[in-house]
């Protein structure tokens, strides 16, 4: 075998080689890309609008599968677009879907004229708040279609749908399904 030969054939090694990672990575993103947008995303909590259920700092997956075959429902935990804040996703409990009928009396939550169990607000108290600019909420109020009304569980401290309204379907990005991380919070919704 010739010199020239073996250096053409190691060249040729290296492009494959270098062709292979490039497919490696690209084919990666890809998967990661398909990962994210359709099937499930973490997120990291960064405020307490949902204690004690889900803590500061929690690590948290939420899966979008589940909404490609049933409609949100009440009790789920859904992660959606911040209505306030372009690129931000909050974190929250359906507490009404569309054509529901929401109201508070004397710090509690009702839904079609029933008072609502809510066990995971640890007795806390549901007061209105002062809505945010341009939006109007005023108890009863009837959620609009396409719509859900959301609360987040540690009531005194969340800026919920009781300040920004209603919450669009379409924002919604998923169901919250898995604390991971930390070890301590681990569990399943």
């Amino acid at each position: 075998m010739a010199y020239g030969d073996h250096v053409e054939r190691r060249s040729g090694g290296i492009i494959r080689s270098l062709i292979s990672w490039v497919m490696f990575f690209v084919t990666m993103f890809v998967m990661v890309w398909v990962m994210q947008n359709f099937i499930v995303r973490a997120y990291v909590i960064p405020s307490g609008s949902m204690e004690s259920t889900i803590e500061i700092n929690d690590h948290v997956w939420s899966e979008k599968v589940s909404y490609y075959f049933r409609d949100i429902e009440y009790g789920d935990i859904v992660t959606f677009d911040d209505p306030e804040v372009a690129g931000r996703t909050l974190i929250k409990r359906v507490i009404a879907t569309e054509g529901q009928t929401v109201d508070l009396i004397d710090g509690y939550v009702y839904v079609d004229g029933v008072q609502l169990d809510e066990p995971y607000t640890n007795g806390q108290l549901s007061e209105p708040l002062d809505t945010a600019a341009n939006v109007t909420v005023s108890y009863p109020y009837t959620v609009p279609e396409g719509c859900i009304w959301v609360m987040g569980d540690n009531r005194t401290h969340s800026a919920d749908s009781r300040y920004f309204g209603p919450v669009s379907v379409s924002s919604v990005s998923g169901r919250a399904a898995i604390i991971y991380w930390p070890i301590e919070n681990i569990g399943v919704f």
